[in-house]
Parts: structure tokens; sequence; C-alpha cells
């Protein structure tokens, strides 16, 4: 039982980059700056866009000068953001960051050169993890076939990353996100999708590959905008043997008793964007759940009945995660300690990584890119430092 002894790092999914160069420029301008101001090892958690894998893949050496850039910068990697394809900066990205889904060639192809990219800069000794979109998006119409056609392409990456392993020594391990709205959700939705996964691993004599290669990346804050049990849901994936490979270490905005507090709703009406998607659930004294996709300023400041009526919404919209409060709005700060604390009890590490992608959109004063991803990892340091001692005394007593 522990958490992971690697490097911390944050998701560089908030820097935009479409070019080898971007994501170098972001790494110079803002990680190594981070890194000196936390005074501690830092990795960096890569996102690297579709464009960038293609502009590392069509040199030869194109791996071996981008793994020299990161050690130049004395920045080590072991995770990649394969979530977002293409521009995550964009104007609008919405829903169309579940494409392409996994149902696509596209898709499996991308994950793949994410995978040789990822052994190719692999410190040594290390085991990488890649995290990925939920499959799709539950919005989206597919066709009957299409759960069968994303378990096929799912095994076939099981099988590449596992010939992957025999060619390099290196072990990848992908890491599926659930998200809300999505076709895998929910932890229960999670663990009937892994039981088919499995079954379907099982008849191709694909289930070692597939357990050792395909898990979850565990992102709290979408765990908590379900109102799930944190602790209980990371309890279930390993009591059902599906691996946690990656958790991402985020925050969503809570709002409690939000039709008697107009004010507050007014104050989230000033977070609506229009570049990601807003997903906001509302849960009543009774647990009754309401649902909506994306928060619009009519409903925060206008909301129909049931959403009126509920105790809490929590929306997902991924706030720095040493805040205990953005404004006068909540956050659900108060499940990462229960999630962390599960995966302490694991019996083995996933990769840890703060993600709050979301600074330049944010409508209260900008403070300091480096000052606040900083003040994250150094919050988040505290936070696992102080898990650690917790769950040593209570072995020692």
């Amino acid at each position: 039982m522990s958490l992971s002894t690697l490097p911390l790092c944050y998701c560089t999914n908030v820097h935009a980059a479409q070019t080898v160069e971007e994501v170098l420029n972001g790494l110079t301008q803002y990680t190594v700056p981070v890194k000196t101001n936390y005074g501690s090892e830092l990795a960096a958690g890569l996102w690297l866009a579709k464009p960038v894998t293609d502009e590392i893949l069509q040199n030869p050496a194109g791996i071996a000068r981008f793994s020299a850039e990161l050690a130049n910068r004395e920045l080590t990697c072991h995770t990649l953001n394969a979530f977002p394809y293409g521009n995550f900066h964009s104007d609008r990205v919405k829903e169309q960051v579940y494409l392409p889904d996994w149902s696509s060639a596209e898709r499996l192809q991308y994950t793949y050169d994410c995978a040789r990219i990822l052994a190719g800069i692999l410190p040594d000794g290390r085991e990488g993890s890649i995290s990925t979109v939920p499959l799709g998006f539950k919005q989206f119409e597919y066709n009957d076939s299409f759960e069968q056609e994303a378990i096929s392409q799912l095994l076939q990456l099981a099988r590449q990353l596992d010939e992957l392993h025999d060619e390099t020594g290196r072990v990848i391990r992908l890491a599926i996100e659930p998200e809300p709205f999505c076709l895998l959700e929910t932890t229960e939705e999670t663990l009937a999708f892994f039981e088919k996964l499995y079954r379907a691993a099982s008849e191709e004599n694909l289930l070692d590959e597939a357990k050792r290669h395909l898990g979850v990346c565990y992102d709290v804050c979408h765990q908590s905008i379900e109102f799930e049990d944190v602790a209980a849901s990371i309890a279930k994936l390993e009591q059902q043997d599906i691996r946690i490979n990656k958790v991402h270490i985020t925050c969503a905005i809570e709002i409690k008793n939000p039709g008697e507090h107009a004010d507050l709703r007014e104050v989230l009406s000033r977070y609506v964007e229009p570049r990601y998607l807003h997903q906001t659930l509302a849960r009543s004294s009774t647990g009754q759940v309401e649902r909506l996709v994306d928060l619009t300023k009519k409903f925060a400041l206008t909301p129909p009945t049931e959403f009126a009526e509920a105790e809490v919404w929590r929306v997902h919209y991924h706030v720095p995660v040493n805040a205990e409060q953005v404004g006068p709005l909540g956050t659900t700060r108060h499940d990462l300690r229960a999630a962390l604390e599960a995966v302490y009890k694991l019996p083995y590490a996933p990769h840890l990584e703060v993600e709050t992608y979301t600074w330049d959109v944010m409508p209260e004063k900008q403070i300091d890119l480096v000052e606040g991803l900083t003040t994250e990892l150094t919050a988040t340091r505290k936070l696992l430092g102080s898990i650690r001692l917790a769950q040593t005394n209570m072995i020692i007593s």
C-alpha cells in the first residue's frame, strides 16, 4: 500500500500547443519555472495533440530529439493525456473533444502513436500511462455495433502495447477516463463495460494482455460530480480487477442549496464560457439527481424547479485543486482526500497528475499561471504527505 513515489506532475493540456515547438515553448515558459518554484523534482504530464505526434514520428530521430529536449529542461515524463485529439484551445471545444471515438481507426492509431513516443521518453525502470476518452459521448448517435467495435479496437491496442513491451521493455498502460454524459461515466457503467471487455478478451486469449494494458483514469472531480462515494467507487474497481492506471487530481464547483442563493447563482453564471462543456448535476434531499449537459447563464440565473429545489449542484469546471472555495462558490476538494486515501490502499501505485486546464477561461481576476500551478502542486504535495503520515501512523498503532 502506497501512493506513487514518482515525481508529481501537472497536465500540460493547459498550454496551447499544435506543434513540437509550441509544446517545448510551453515547457520552457511554464513548466521549468514551476519546477524551480516548487523546489522538488517535477515531471511533465504531457498532452501531445495529433499534429504533434505526427511531427515527432515523421522523422526517425524525432522521439530521440524530443527526449533530449526534455532532458535539457531536466524534466521527465511517465504519463500522457491522449484524451484531446485536436486543438484543445480552439474557440469551441465542447463535445468535439470526444472525437474521434473508440470505434474509429483514427483513435486507435493516435493512441498507439502516443504509446510509441512515451516508450521512447520514459526513464529506465518506469511504466507509462496514457489517458483517453470514455469511448464516446452519450449525446451522439451510434450504431448498434458501436460497443463491440470499441472493444475490438481496445483489444487491438492491448496486442500492440504487448508487442511494444516485447520490443522496448517498456510497459505502457491505457487509462480510460469516465466523465459525465459520456458512454462511460459512472462506476457501475465502467464495471459493466470491463466485464464485457474481459469476456471478449478471454475469448481471444487476450485476457492477460487486456488486464495488463487496459484500465481507467480516475478523475476525482468527475465521480464527485456524479455524487458517487469516491472511496467506495475505487474499492469496487479494485474488487473487479480493473486497474486504475492514473488518477487525475481535480476539483469541481459545488453550490449548496442553490435555490436559496441567487447571489451564488449569479456568480456561477459568470463561469459560463464557449470553449469547454460544463456538465451540471443536482441532487435533492431524497437522492434524486437531475442532469444538464452544459451550464448556461439562463439556467444559472433562473433554474427549473427541479434544480432550484435541489440540495446541491456540482458543475464540471476544473478549479484549482488547492481551493476549498473559488470566490463565494464551494468546491469538491473534500473528496480529494477520501479518494487519495482509497488509492493508498491499492496494491499498486497509479500515476498522479494534477489536471486544471481552465485557467485561461476562469472569470475571476487572472493570476500568474506559474504561480497558480506552483500553488496547486505544493498543496497536493502537502496533502499526499499528510495521507502517507496518517496511514503510516495507523499501521504502527
